[in-house]
């Protein structure tokens, strides 16, 4: 009996020290074993504190919603048939990207790459866009994307491979303005061709930098570069799909009575209640309109005195007010691209255990790094950035999950009436990609959110534009159910972890 007593108390007393060192993340719940201790092997436990919101995003919290069609088909195309459908949250920018943010892009691009001056041609918007055969507005072709007065106007004239490499430099420059604020690198403003910043590459161990002060590394006891289990680094800033612009765009959380509602009927025509584009509030604003579009033949703006949208062409990033994200110009102004590629008949083609409707999106081309005989990354290019290929059928054979390495074109050749004869009957190819949102070009009805239409990748127009988004990690109703950090604090909190 006195053996057991004292087992027993033995066993209590362990399990006390044990409890006693998981307290706080200090020790391994699995293992007992201590986290950041060297003496233990060095494992690393942060206290993460939750993803940091990058510059001009907006937390978007997810939900359910009916993606489609929330008004009279008057184009009779069914392109965009109803169906109930599932969005993560994710951040998106509460305006589209502007001239001046755009020209901060062809700078940086003149300046760095400079043994590549084709890049910088490459990557130039088409200003040419505004020329028309029976109206005047050259003017607009030399003034609208240079000039100063139009330099938080939405940039027009740039196509969809364009928008995503923009998205790529925008990640590597916030990327790196989080270590540099972080004190683990300076600033290398004389960085020149490959040695440019790039996300991947520093986390493959192929950029060094300027180092300040790398993290003490908890194995060898010496110092290291920022991991990706760090949780510093922030996902990358892409194109939204058209379920993420849809669904941001509509913004029901607007309609709610409450947070503990869910009012999974509603609806709207528009980023706003009602079907007309006109407040309807009785506070001096009553009758104005709500966003900037073509009301009718010949008139783009109202008349002198009373103008209406106040903009022939486009407007300011941050005219008309917010819809319910918090988001500008989510319809009218320009058009956006998104990610889709565009296909007719998608949700009416497949069968429905073969629609997906958690994160819809038609477009996957799996891509991997390539990497040498010792599984490592081969060298990065000359432009600094890492090298992908594309996943091949053959390789994902075996897989249950995906049995394609490109889906852009999933189901087509099993449904014979899907045919796209790109040239000859139809405009529709792999490179159509889905444009949302209306412009100040377009009448009401291209203005809901449930309307599409497409263009192809390479092109370009004066009523397209496009805005960034970003996945969120982690909780899907932001940190500490707060909606996230800004993102100058969080960078703050950052430094605080790391002291």
């Amino acid at each position: 009996m006195k053996s057991l007593l004292k087992l027993m108390t033995i066993a209590l007393t362990a399990s006390v020290i044990m409890g006693s060192c998981s307290k706080g993340g200090e020790s391994s719940d699995a293992t007992g074993w201590k986290y950041n201790d060297p003496e233990w092997g060095g494992f690393e436990k942060l206290e993460y504190e939750g993803q940091v919101t990058g510059p001009n995003l907006v937390l978007i919290e997810g939900g359910t919603f009916s993606m489609g069609l929330s008004q009279e088909d008057v184009t009779f195309e069914w392109n965009n048939i109803p169906r109930r459908v599932t969005v993560s949250s994710f951040y998106m920018d509460e305006t589209e990207v502007s001239n001046i943010f755009y020209r901060e892009y062809l700078h940086w691009i003149k300046t760095r790459y400079v043994s590549y001056p084709e890049v910088f041609r490459q990557y130039f918007p088409d200003t040419l866009v505004w020329r028309e055969e029976l109206a005047y507005n050259e003017p607009l072709v030399q003034t609208y994307f240079r000039h100063p007065s139009y330099d938080d106007y939405p940039v027009v004239g740039v196509n969809w491979e364009q928008a995503n490499n923009y998205s790529k430099w925008r990640s590597n420059r916030v990327n790196q303005m989080i270590l540099i604020e972080r004190g683990i690198l300076n600033p290398t403003p004389d960085a020149k061709d490959s040695d440019v910043f790039d996300t991947e590459a520093y986390l493959s161990g192929q950029y060094q930098g300027n180092v300040r002060k790398n993290l003490e590394d908890l194995v060898s006891g010496g110092e290291r570069p920022v991991k990706f289990e760090d949780g510093i680094l922030l996902p990358d800033y892409t194109l939204p799909t058209e379920a993420e612009w849809e669904y941001a765009a509509l913004a029901l959380q607007g309609n709610q009575a409450s947070s503990k509602d869910e009012l999974i009927t509603d609806r709207r025509f528009f980023p706003w209640n009602g079907n007309t584009a006109r407040y309807k509030t009785r506070n001096g604003t009553q009758g104005k309109i709500l966003a900037n579009f073509k009301r009718g033949r010949g008139d783009y703006m109202g008349m002198a005195g009373a103008l209406n949208d106040n903009a022939s062409t486009p407007g300011p990033v941050r005219a008309y007010l917010p819809n319910d994200f918090g988001l500008y110009n989510m319809a009218g102004n320009v058009s956006e691209w998104t990610l889709d590629v565009y296909r007719p008949l998608t949700s009416a083609s497949l069968k429905d255990t073969e629609q997906q409707d958690l994160n819809p999106y038609r477009g996957n081309v799996f891509q991997e790094k390539i990497i040498d005989e010792d599984f490592t990354p081969v060298e990065k290019d000359s432009l600094g950035q890492m090298r992908y290929r594309n996943v091949e059928d053959e390789e994902v054979l075996d897989r249950e999950n995906y049995r394609t390495g490109n889906a852009k074109r999933y189901q087509d050749d099993d449904d014979e009436s899907i045919s796209y004869g790109y040239g000859k009957t139809t405009l529709i190819n792999d490179e159509s990609r889905v444009i949302k949102g209306g412009s100040w070009a377009d009448r009401l009805f291209w203005l809901s959110p449930g309307a599409r239409r497409y263009k192809q990748e390479s092109k370009s127009d004066r009523t397209l534009g496009f805005r960034c988004k970003m996945i969120r990690v982690g909780g899907a109703a932001g940190n500490d159910d707060t909606g996230g950090n800004t993102f100058k604090e969080g960078k703050k909190k950052v430094k605080r972890r790391y002291k």
